[in-house]
């Protein structure tokens, strides 16, 4: 239930007006969690909306003009949606409503708009915080091979990730392949201590993590002693061909086109493929062609590819990363356009 009422700032109640709407929510159980540790939830919708937002026992007046006043009401209701279906909500999920609320639709080659997008794995309940996670989201549920670019910090690898460990606990896969090109192969890696294993480990650490974070670490420890859960460099890829199984590809800008032929082609029947990376990030040696690059230039068009691109905006780790991951941008596209330095 919504109620509003005028309440001009100014003696003539014109210039400055601004609206006084009151937001009626049932449950008064759902209020604690919906309005945060020490009102935490609404100071931060307050900040980004520029909106007053006043708790009174089972109401919320949120003060400010329309359109501030109408997202926090957006903001709210969905948050509340989510508590009464048993999910959590903490500053991520609110800073995710926010950003869903207030971004431009991002485009995607090949991708369906998204409704609003869950994902179910057995350690979390996941949601998408940005719109075009929401469209990647939907294209994971639709789409057999997926390219995802963009900065670090926007969730490209942790939601296919997660994605891959929903559907190998609803048996929709038999196992889980990732992998990532191991840049530094050859005689500097050799330098390392230990067996392969222990050599490729650190550069495959980012995989294990998300596994972590999705999968209880019982099931993790069991799938890597069985090979459901497989974490190899890409090179021990040739001459495989993956059944039913989900193929993620990390890291894939620093694959050459070479790899990047021989990994596409590793695809078998009931499998379902999606390649990450971030094309400003190459490590490659000067000259080398990017196998990302070349693929998605020479799959742009080929029916059941999707290519998601994520920017700066859908940055989701500390708002830091996003300032710095566009001032970096910036700097490029200057440099780009012999602007700067």
């Amino acid at each position: 239930m919504t109620t509003r009422a005028q309440s001009p700032d100014n003696a003539d109640g014109s210039a400055d007006a601004q609206d006084t709407v009151t937001l009626s929510y049932e449950d008064n159980r759902l209020l604690p969690s919906l309005f945060g540790e020490h009102d935490q939830h609404l100071s931060i919708i307050e900040d980004r909306l520029d909106v007053e937002l006043t708790p009174r026992g089972n109401h919320v007046l949120a003060k400010g003009d329309a359109d501030a006043c109408h997202g926090a009401k957006q903001v709210l209701d969905s948050l509340y949606d989510r508590l009464d279906q048993g999910l959590d909500v903490g500053p991520g999920e609110v800073d995710g409503a926010i950003r869903m609320m207030t971004a431009p639709e991002t485009p995607a080659s090949g991708a369906t708009p998204p409704g609003p997008v869950h994902l179910k794995t057995p350690r979390r309940e996941i949601s998408a915080r940005t719109p075009t996670q929401g469209i990647y989201m939907s294209a994971l549920q639709e789409r057999e091979l997926i390219f995802a670019t963009g900065p670090a910090g926007t969730g490209k690898t942790y939601l296919a990730v997660a994605y891959a460990a929903a559907a190998l606990s609803a048996g929709r896969v038999d196992r889980i392949i990732l992998s990532r090109p191991a840049v530094e192969a050859g005689e500097r890696l050799g330098f390392l201590p230990g067996d392969m294993k222990d050599k490729v480990d650190p550069y495959l650490r980012p995989l294990y993590d998300a596994l972590y974070d999705v999968l209880p670490a019982s099931k993790v420890t069991r799938g890597l002693e069985d090979g459901t859960i497989e974490i190899a460099p890409l090179a021990f890829m040739r001459g495989r061909t993956l059944s039913h199984a989900f193929i993620i590809l990390d890291e894939a800008q620093n694959s050459t086109a070479m790899q990047m032929k021989m990994f596409l082609t590793r695809f078998g029947e009931g499998s379902q493929m999606v390649i990450t990376g971030d094309p400003s990030q190459v490590d490659l040696p000067t000259g080398a062609r990017s196998g990302l690059a070349d693929a998605m230039h020479l799959l742009h068009d080929v029916d059941g590819v999707c290519q998601i691109g994520f920017t700066h905006v859908d940055v989701v780790r500390h708002a830091l990363v996003a300032r710095i991951v566009r001032a970096y941008d910036n700097a490029e596209a200057k440099r780009a356009t012999g602007d700067g330095g």
